[in-house]
């Protein structure tokens, strides 16, 4: 038995493990293989437009009809700054000379929009049992809306106080999120990066603030981290560097071999690649420019100027410009199908959980 199953009954779902939304490394198929499963699938529609996201809900929904997440991005549109976007071309001028590429031609990068009245009408419509958001929450008229259509919501925090904050704005469920965790960081009240707090200091103190299920993120890559979440307070966990492994993520090749090259401190924190702090595995980009850029400009504006540069390399069989994002834990990760790994992830979590218990008994 899990210790704390207010999760499991919230949802009706039979493993406490939350896959993440993974913006650009998956799609339906992955989302769907772990909710048939047992655990709760999501569908990252940050880059997907009202159409597709029908389309890819409707492909889960032919596959299974248990419950599902949507997510969205909650960021704010960023400001023009011509200056700043024309110094930040200047500095990726060489690599575009290297790779004899045209630094003026324009960038063709994948858009990642906020949760605006489009999406909303979309999610309404859906109707998906969660919806999760990052960066914060929607207005709260649009808020009201996604309620009132019955869905669960779901909110990242990486502090405390962002825990509050989104408690008191609406969120029924929080994910606690890590500094170790792959991706962006769902940081909203703080630029902060050198107070962001790590997991195992995070998810009790969060417990502590909020009287709503928390969900741990970060760093939790096999059984042994899905137990210490439990011990910690958490009643589930948030896991997307582990199911990246699976045969159902839509990542490159590029990005599975660096995951089999995995190394405890080969990641960082950058902003290099989208204008926004997300943890990835170290590349050239990051090393020459430093992971963080101040002339970087605002998220997603600074992918951009880099699209074309991580275009050619990739096609030239490198990553030196690709966003491979991964958590800190990435060494641990195994590579089966998701059904497989959830069934296997929950079996070896629950088998550590009862020696924890038979050892305080």
């Amino acid at each position: 038995m899990w210790p704390d199953t207010r999760l499991m009954d919230l949802l009706n779902i039979e493993h406490p493990i939350v896959q993440a939304p993974m913006a650009g490394a998956m799609d339906w198929e992955l989302a769907a293989a772990v909710s048939e499963a047992g655990g709760l699938g999501s569908l990252p529609c940050a880059m997907l437009k009202s159409e597709q996201i029908r389309e890819q809900v409707e492909k889960i929904r032919g596959r299974t009809d248990k419950p599902i997440n949507i997510n969205f991005f909650c960021h704010k549109p960023p400001k023009a700054d011509n200056a700043r976007e024309a110094a930040w071309r200047d500095r990726l001028a060489p690599y575009y000379r290297e790779l004899e590429l045209d630094p003026a031609a324009a960038a063709n990068a994948p858009s990642r929009a906020p949760f605006n009245a489009e999406m909303c009408e979309v999610l309404t419509q859906l109707k998906p049992r969660v919806a999760s958001f990052h960066f914060g929450l929607p207005e709260p008229r649009l808020l009201e809306r996604v309620k009132r259509a019955g869905c669960i919501v779901f909110s990242s925090a990486t502090t405390a106080a962002e825990a509050r904050w989104v408690v008191e704005h609406g969120a029924d469920v929080i994910i606690a999120q890590g500094y170790e965790a792959g991706g962006h960081r769902g940081m909203f009240l703080t630029e902060d990066l050198a107070a962001q707090v790590g997991t195992f200091a995070l998810v009790p103190q969060v417990a502590d603030a909020v009287d709503v299920p928390v969900i741990a993120a970060g760093g939790i890559t096999d059984a042994r981290g899905i137990a210490a979440a439990f011990a910690l307070g958490a009643c589930g966990v948030q896991m997307g560097t582990a199911f990246l492994f699976c045969p159902e993520a839509k990542i490159s090749a590029l990005h599975r071999a660096a995951f089999r090259a995995a190394r405890d401190d080969g990641t960082a924190l950058t902003n290099v690649m989208t204008g926004r702090p997300a943890r990835g595995f170290y590349n050239r980009l990051m090393r020459e420019l430093g992971p963080i850029s101040e002339i970087a400009p605002e998220f997603p504006l600074a992918a951009a100027a880099v699209a074309p540069l991580r275009a050619k390399a990739e096609a030239q069989g490198s990553g030196e410009f690709s966003p491979l994002w991964s958590g800190q834990a990435a060494a641990l990760g195994r590579e089966m199908p998701a059904r497989e790994l959830l069934a296997k992830l929950s079996a070896e979590a629950r088998q550590h959980l009862d020696r924890l218990a038979g050892a305080a008994g």
